[in-house]
């Protein structure tokens, strides 16, 4: 039986409407790491090749092991990237896909901008100066819905007081914000890094209560810690987002279906997001992840109105959508 969309009327391709959360419009180098360089000059050129060339051995594992086609060598124009998740959006039949990344403010919001089912988040570093002058302008005249920052990337400490002005600027918008914690970049990327705990926001956001944080991933490595935070701030989300690699990498024998039950049993629906993290061509939507959540959800016995509120009400509701 399908669920026609409150939103647009239509049902999805899953019987029921459907909002990705977290997606990123596919640019070149699209999570450049700011420590390279600094490595490189420090210990030389034939070791950054090296990790290099370990990062990528983990990537093509991970490609193939999931079946999916590898990127594209050469990204092609933005607006040919438009047209071809406009097509993914339309074939799916889903609500709004939200872009966490885009190769810049003006670009991604320059990218999605004749589409109204692709939205796009601000994404520029919180330590630049006049990041809040620049989350303000990237929601208020660019139209970008939402704040994305990858802790482990960041120059210093994410609850540094020198970061509070960015967030007070996206309280004062109303709009989420969502906070990449756990290791980056996959398989030989950032393993370690000193934000890469969620709990480090932990005074960030019970100094900012009305402030919608968004933690991806089921934590991506630190559940554990994500569920404190929790349940510490009732203002902080989880997003289901990515093929959750990291649990293979667990020393326990959780599975993606253990992860959704104990946040739904502990938090509750009205703080669980649904995304895929899809970005690169050919794949385009990764409708296995789609797949994959949709039968666990439905395996659990989750009732419609909580399916609901999983995969577009909360998303709609942070979006400002409904």
């Amino acid at each position: 039986m399908t669920e026609p969309s409150p939103l647009t009327g239509r049902d999805s391709a899953w019987g029921f409407p459907i909002i990705d959360f977290h997606c990123h419009f596919p640019v070149p180098d699209e999570h450049p790491d700011p420590a390279e360089a600094a490595y490189r000059a420090e210990f030389g050129d034939a070791k950054a090749d090296k990790l290099e060339a370990d990062w990528r051995w983990y990537q093509e594992q991970w490609w193939t092991n999931y079946g999916f086609p590898f990127p594209e060598d050469v990204e092609p124009a933005a607006s040919v990237q438009a047209r071809r998740w406009t097509a993914e959006v339309e074939d799916a039949q889903l609500d709004a896909v939200v872009f966490m990344t885009g190769g810049g403010n003006d670009a991604l919001a320059d990218a999605i901008a004749d589409d109204p089912r692709l939205l796009g988040f601000a994404h520029h570093d919180p330590f630049a100066p006049n990041a809040a002058a620049e989350l303000h302008r990237a929601v208020t005249e660019r139209g970008l819905r939402g704040y994305k920052v990858i802790a482990p990337t960041l120059p210093g400490p994410i609850d540094s007081r020198e970061l509070y002005p960015v967030w007070q600027t996206a309280e004062d918008l109303g709009i989420p914000v969502l906070i990449h914690f756990g290791p980056n970049n996959g398989g030989g990327g950032t393993g370690w890094h000193q934000n890469i705990d969620p709990l480090r926001l932990h005074e960030v956001a019970k100094a900012f209560t009305d402030t919608a944080f968004v933690i991806p991933h089921f934590g991506c490595g630190y559940p554990r810690e994500l569920l404190h935070l929790m349940w510490a701030c009732r203002n902080v989300h989880v997003d289901t987002s990515g093929n959750n690699e990291w649990i293979r990498w667990m020393p326990d024998r959780f599975t993606l279906a253990d992860y959704f039950r104990t946040f739904f049993e502990t938090v509750g629906p009205s703080r669980i997001v649904f995304g895929s993290d899809s970005a690169s061509f050919p794949r385009g939507l990764a409708r296995r992840y789609y797949d994959e959540q949709v039968r666990i959800v439905r395996e659990m016995g989750m009732t419609d109105a909580d399916r609901h509120l999983v995969f577009s009400g909360n998303a709609a509701r942070l979006l400002g959508l409904s």
